[in-house]
């Protein structure tokens, strides 16, 4: 199993009633709540997180890209991910991902990711994503019913541009270009793609008909992926694909201590602060043409099954940041506790669901550092070593080359 490092960038100094205030935290927050000077010193925080996740063995660091929110001010992935490729060493540099849609002409993606993947010696992991509604049709202005059009006809750019060995033509119905000549060139001649989704059935069929990764990212938990992630194995099985562990990636907020005690204690309030201020305007979820109704129903499916675990009353609770921490806990919002305790649940739903890439979100909402470098080291010492092991019968196609090769980092427990 493979063990990546992530962090929603979270804004840490909204105020303590924010949720209170009816703000949503996407498209409208008010900009007067914003410290650049604190946006400075937290972006700084998690680059020395990560590097010392690069150091301790992870697998990867991961980051994604989020538009006018205080929850993730990551709007341009590719900036940390350079600041990254030139400062680590082995881990993959994963980007989960670019919005395609977004960029105009979107070979500026491919030409970002190729000298990222150059400056990591090869460490590259692309990410396509469709974009959030909030982040694509209400913060860029995209049309629904234009999205997945020009996702896919950026996704056939990049892709062939990565792979071309003279320039061409490119004559597509958004983005027409007469010379397509990349420089430079990726080390990987096929870097490895992810594919985040939310369980749209086309977002399933993409991953498998293209062998990409698909990644399960939420933060509501097992109970709330299970139904969705037993529906996609069997929609893999059916449409005669293999069931590889590997090309799942889910994550999960993980809050290790040295005791049970010292997890609630150190974690308590930063996962209260997370959850609480992740209200969106209701206007903000969707739009209309933004998911098909093939999506819609497999969607409201997965709900149903999840409410027989899951009120939808305590989904709101945990939503609203009301839960008791141990609360959170249960319900597989977060894994919380001592190394023992963590890395038995960790085990426990890995198997469960399947999972060869595991993102651990190892830091959250207003966490201070020393808590979070601490979580940091706990995992890749006294968790991880435990877990490496889990589906080595399975070849990982999804992971660059360049780090399945490198040697394990030899730490005592």
């Amino acid at each position: 199993m493979k063990l990546h490092w992530f962090a929603e960038a979270s804004y840490p100094d909204l105020p303590t009633n924010f949720r209170q205030t009816g703000e949503s935290s996407w498209v409208t927050t008010p900009i007067s709540r914003c410290d650049p000077a604190v946006v400075g010193d937290m972006t700084r925080m998690f680059i020395r997180l990560m590097q010392q996740a690069d150091r301790q063995g992870f697998d990867g660091l991961a980051m994604n890209e989020h538009h006018q929110t205080p929850f993730a001010l990551t709007p341009s992935p590719n900036l940390l991910a350079s600041a990254l490729a030139n400062t680590t060493s082995r881990a993959a540099i994963l980007i989960i991902g670019d919005s395609l849609a977004l960029y105009n002409p979107p070979i500026r993606v491919a030409e970002e990711m190729a000298w990222i993947d150059c400056l990591s010696n090869g460490r590259l992991i692309s990410g396509f994503v469709f974009g959030t509604p909030m982040d694509t049709l209400y913060c860029y202005g995209v049309s629904p019913v234009e999205l997945r059009e020009r996702f896919h006809e950026a996704r056939d750019l990049i892709q062939r541009a990565w792979a071309a060995d003279e320039p061409f033509a490119f004559n597509g119905k958004y983005t027409k270009l007469r010379y397509v000549n990349l420089w430079p060139r990726p080390v990987q001649k096929r870097p490895p793609v992810w594919v985040p989704g939310q369980g749209s059935v086309e977002t399933w069929d993409l991953a498998l008909k293209n062998d990409y990764c698909y990644g399960q990212l939420s933060f509501s938990g097992l109970h709330s992926a299970k139904p969705l992630v037993d529906a996609w194995w069997e929609h893999a099985a059916k449409s005669g694909y293999d069931t590889n562990p590997f090309q799942l990636a889910f994550t999960q907020l993980i809050c290790c201590a040295e005791t049970d005690a010292e997890a609630e204690a150190k974690y308590s309030e930063a996962v209260k602060y997370f959850y609480r201020n992740r209200y969106v305007h209701p206007g903000f979820e969707t739009g209309p043409g933004y998911r098909t109704q093939k999506s819609v129903e497999a969607m409201g499916r997965f709900a149903a099954q999840t409410n027989e675990k899951l009120p939808p009353e305590e989904k709101a609770r945990a939503n609203r940041g009301e839960m008791d921490f141990w609360d959170y806990d249960k319900h597989g919002f977060i894994i919380a506790g001592s190394p023992e305790r963590v890395r038995q649940r960790l085990e426990e739903m890995v198997k469960q669901l399947r999972v060869g890439q595991l993102i651990g979100c190892l830091h959250m909402g207003n966490l201070d550092e020393e808590t979070a470098s601490m979580n940091t080291h706990l995992l890749a010492t006294k968790v991880q070593p435990f877990l490496r092991n889990l589906w080595n019968n399975y070849e990982d196609r999804w992971t660059p080359e360049a780090v399945r090769n490198a040697a394990p980092v030899q730490e005592a427990a």
